[in-house]
């Protein structure tokens, strides 16, 4: 059925998919990054409850390491919170971006192929 569409309306149902894609993995991701901001702030939050003398460790790898420079630790938790914290919203206004571009697509091939329907709008005037 697609081969009898004219050019024009296969590139937009091809472009349509694409944009599917490309805002399902925008969604995955951001959901990902959510997570980890998520992660790192209850990090900080319990590293700021921690007493000033209590054993702090970081991951590195399947390592735990203690780590002394516990507000150095704090300060670095907090600043890869903000990083992340931008991407989100990079991801959102990317996201927005998409679906606007999505819908417009879509109301324009819904056009083009009621245009092309043959008579099959109910606001075609019928012959008699």
């Amino acid at each position: 059925m697609i081969e009898n569409l004219p050019p024009k309306v296969q590139n937009q149902i091809a472009q349509f998919q694409q944009l599917s894609q490309q805002i399902q993995m925008i969604a995955t991701q951001k959901m990902q990054l959510e997570a980890q901001v998520r992660e790192l702030d209850k990090a900080v939050q319990e590293l700021e409850k921690a007493a000033d003398d209590a054993l702090v460790y970081r991951s590195v790898g399947s390592l735990m390491i203690q780590n002394k420079d516990r507000a150095g630790l704090l300060t670095e938790l907090k600043e890869r919170k903000d990083s992340l914290d931008v991407r989100v919203k990079t991801l959102d206004r990317q996201d927005k971006h998409l679906r606007e571009r999505h819908q417009n697509l879509q109301a324009q091939i819904t056009q083009a192929l009621q245009g092309s329907g043959g008579g099959d709008s109910d606001d075609a005037p019928k012959a008699g």
